[in-house]
């Protein structure tokens, strides 16, 4: 007998999958209680589950490279379903031992959790939530819808054909009338296509962004676009118009600068308006259009047009009339901020604003007020604290009660600026907000009238799972399916207890929200813990969201980057893959729905598909089965 097949080391191997049996058993007891709060026609995921948490908790990579030598099982692909897979190993290793005992008749039970129950479980797992397979591809496409979908039916006709399955509508913009629009015209879309589209909706949740800022100066600054050299090469345009007229036919993009209607009821084509600019320098508008309350002036200089700078209009050498520029629109305001600056984040809702010199000459650091008054309570000294999808970071140097301050530790190369509505991250905080709070159970009573599935934004405890699905369960609807969006690094710690929490009233999903979460764990962690993720949610047999990004340039663009393309084909792993909105929406929906066609010829969840090559030299005889 080979060297690898001595019976000592048979019997090792035996050994520490027999005590790994052991320990599924005690865990599978330690939770019982979980277990038998889920469905009945649920409990066998529960159950596996717990099993997997089990086998999870020992580093098993020696036995695996063993059982790997012997040309078994590594148990590299058991999640779904996990005592099977164990107790097949421990009947080979007894059969090569030559003791294998009689047969079981628990192994010819046809409720008995195999790769194959196991895949259908997940399968009717995701149709439940999702709704049926789209035919040809085994991974549904997620779109969100954006605000056209309001006044654009076309739109949605154009995503159902081209693949859309969930449309999702984000209960955080917009309001009723126009959420009602969007669902009118999709369930009106789904009967001229004749394709099926479950709707799900989006809670807010406990969000944290930065309050307003001051407002900025009331300037507009006008360009002409300029060659290499410096030279103008298209002259920039500005629509003069009366404060009170309706909006006139302009080119699309053009800036506004209000002015008195006097002045423009006197002015015709190839007059000028001699604008003295907010640097005190004169600047001439050629007028090349007269028209519904305004005129277009274009000019081949960079001009900063500010409230209440003069303004004559001119024709040849004649002033024909003098005036004053209306109130502009001031800019969006921001704080600049550099590693090592001190930041202050108050609990009060007052405008943020720059660092400046105070009334002593000192200065004084910038503030802005954070929208969640509630994580004051929660939020420590040396506690991380990250701006603007962790594209800023710091740390808390000191809690005064009403004011956080912080210490900036990490900005992009030349610097940031931090703008008002910006995602505020606490990954080592503890929020004792609930993720169920009066304006999502608000919400939520639209929800109920019209989705399909509902989205849990913010999620951390078993106890916001629950909650949701009382509020539904008074609401008529436990029918509901949940969707749980993992985007904190406590949520993702939590994961397990969340599943069982969910199992409890299925249908039941999971969406790994990258974005939120990426800020939270770190970029350099997001890899490996969107694959414990997925791990676990095979092991409950619930579908997951793969969302955050997907092909998102191609969306705003019209052209993938070469990652983009590589990422959603791993989308190909999930039961969803979601993309954002953008002007090239449903060019990008066709552009996935071929890539998730292609790549499931190759992958299903962690197994490789050995479909025959497609390359030189690659059998062409199929082996007999």
């Amino acid at each position: 007998m080979p060297l690898r097949f001595r019976p000592d080391r048979l019997r090792q191997m035996l050994a520490a999958v027999e005590h790994l049996l052991r320990e599924m058993a005690a865990a599978q007891d330690a939770r019982n209680a979980a277990i038998e709060a889920v469905p009945a026609e649920r409990r066998v995921s529960a159950t596996n589950l717990a099993q997997y948490l089990a086998m999870r908790t020992q580093d098993l990579r020696p036995l695996q490279r063993h059982l790997s030598d012997l040309a078994l099982s590594s148990l590299g692909r058991l999640e779904g379903h996990v005592h099977d897979t164990v107790q097949g190993v421990r009947l080979a290793l007894l059969a090569l031992l030559g003791e294998l005992p009689p047969p079981d008749p628990a192994a010819a039970d046809p409720q008995r959790l195999d790769g194959e129950r196991a895949a259908g479980l997940l399968a009717q797992h995701a149709a439940d939530l999702l709704g049926p397979c789209p035919a040809g591809r085994q991974t549904r496409i997620m779109v969100t819808l954006p605000a056209d979908a309001t006044s654009d039916p076309e739109l949605l006709r154009a995503l159902l054909r081209a693949g859309m399955d969930v449309a999702r509508v984000n209960l955080a913009h917009e309001g009723p009338a126009e959420w009602d629009a969007m669902v009118d015209h999709l369930r009106a879309a789904q009967r001229e296509v004749g394709r099926p589209c479950r709707l799900l909706v989006d809670l807010p949740g406990p969000k944290l962004r930065t309050g307003p800022l001051e407002p900025g100066p009331e300037v507009l600054r006008v360009r002409p676009e300029r060659d290499a050299f410096g030279v103008a090469i298209r002259p920039a345009l500005v629509a003069f118009r009366d404060p009170q007229a309706a909006p006139g036919d302009l080119p699309a993009g053009t800036p506004v600068a209000p002015l008195a209607d006097a002045l423009l009821f006197a002015a015709e084509v190839g007059d000028e308006l001699v604008v003295t600019d907010t640097r005190g320098r004169k600047r001439c508008f050629a007028i090349t259009r007269v028209g519904g309350g305004a005129c277009l002036g274009a000019i081949d200089r960079t001009t900063y047009l500010g409230t209440d700078c003069r303004v004559v209009l001119r024709r040849g050498i004649t002033k024909l009339a003098t005036t004053r520029l209306g109130r502009l629109p001031a800019r969006p305001s921001q704080i600049d901020l550099q590693t090592g600056d001190i930041l202050v984040v108050t609990r009060d809702q007052r405008p943020g604003r720059p660092a400046r010199e105070g009334p002593d000459g000192r200065r004084e650091p910038a503030h802005v007020a954070c929208t969640l008054p509630q994580v004051f309570d929660d939020v420590r000294p040396d506690h991380r604290i990250l701006f603007d999808d962790g594209k800023i970071a710091g740390i808390v140097l000191e809690h005064a009660g009403n004011e956080l301050r912080v210490r900036i530790t990490a900005v992009p190369p030349g610097g940031a600026k931090l703008r008002a509505a910006k995602g505020i991250n606490l990954p080592d905080t503890e929020i004792t907000a609930p993720a169920l709070g009066e304006e999502d159970r608000e919400r939520l009573d639209w929800a109920a009238r019209h989705a399909d599935l509902v989205g849990m934004s913010f999620v951390q405890r078993p106890e916001d799972v629950l909650r949701l699905e009382a509020e539904l369960d008074r609401r008529g609807r436990p029918d509901m399916g949940i969707l749980l969006k993992i985007e904190t690094a406590l949520a993702f710690q939590r994961l397990p207890e969340l599943l069982f929490a969910g199992l409890r009233s299925p249908p039941l999903g999971v969406m790994v929200a990258r974005g939120d979460l990426a800020a939270e764990v770190g970029y350099a962690r997001l890899a490996e813990v969107q694959e414990e993720i997925l791990w676990l949610c095979e092991a409950a047999h619930v579908p997951v969201v793969w969302a955050t990004q997907v092909l998102d340039s191609m969306a705003r663009t019209g052209l993938p980057s070469r990652a983009e393309v590589t990422d959603a084909a791993m989308g190909v792993r999930t039961e969803c893959v979601m993309l954002n909105k953008g002007p090239h929406i449903v060019a990008t929906v066709q552009f996935l729905a071929g890539v998730l066609e292609r790549m499931q010829e190759h992958h299903a969840k962690k197994s490789s598909q050995m479909r025959r090559l497609r390359i030189a030299g690659a059998a062409r005889v199929p082996p007999p089965l």
